[in-house]
């Protein structure tokens, strides 16, 4: 048999045309909405398990910059060490309280931009992220055009419990997202790919019952 829309060849047990989407049998074309509802009713879901819910939301750890304060403190020592040595030497401790200053002035302002600039709200239908100081960017990336998601962590950041996540999406803005010095990683990843997975099974009953 031909679909009557668009003409296609489709099996005499269609339902739907694989082309177009028209509906083969003459029953009356749901809206998205009461197809979602049908789904719903049809597996028992509770009425409002469309309601939006937080899960997470954080950003920068400063546990991710470790090694920067280990540097800071390291340049620290080495200043003071040199500061007492060349106290005979005129400029030579002021020249190395400079240094150290302006060492802990890169290291606390470069943690400041990353802990003012990014911002991450987790829920269970999409995750928002938000950059940027003085002009502020917010994007979203819905968990249904989630494609694949890990996250990585190297021996210090194991111990500390931080790492990346990195996502794959469908999405056009940011299809693949990578998020830095996530502090607690191995939850937040875990509720982000149960998040990606309860939508993907929520469309995935959408379409059955369509």
């Amino acid at each position: 048999m031909n679909c009557p829309s668009c003409a296609a060849e489709v099996t005499t047990d269609s339902i739907f045309c694989p082309r177009c989407g028209q509906r083969l049998d003459g029953a009356p074309v749901k809206t998205p909405a009461e197809q979602m509802r049908a789904a719903k009713a049809a597996a028992g879901g509770a009425a409002d398990s469309d309601v939006e819910t937080p899960l997470w939301s954080g950003g920068f750890s400063w546990k991710a910059m470790l090694g920067y304060w280990l540097l800071a403190v390291l340049a620290t020592i080495a200043g003071v060490v040199v500061a007492v040595l060349g106290m005979a030497i005129p400029g030579v401790p002021i020249a190395a309280g400079v240094v150290v200053l302006l060492v802990w002035l890169f290291v606390i302002g470069y943690f400041l931009y990353q802990r003012i600039s990014l911002a991450y709200e987790l829920t269970n239908q999409r995750l928002v992220h938000h950059y940027g100081i003085l002009t502020r960017v917010t994007n979203r990336i819905e968990g249904i055009d989630i494609d694949d998601i890990k996250f990585t962590q190297n021996i210090l950041e194991r111990i500390l419990g931080v790492g990346t996540i990195q996502i794959l999406s469908t999405d056009v803005s940011d299809p693949k997202l990578v998020i830095r010095g996530i502090d607690d990683v191995k939850r937040v990843f875990a509720l982000m790919d149960d998040a990606r997975r309860d939508e993907r099974r929520k469309r995935g009953m959408y379409i059955e019952t369509v």
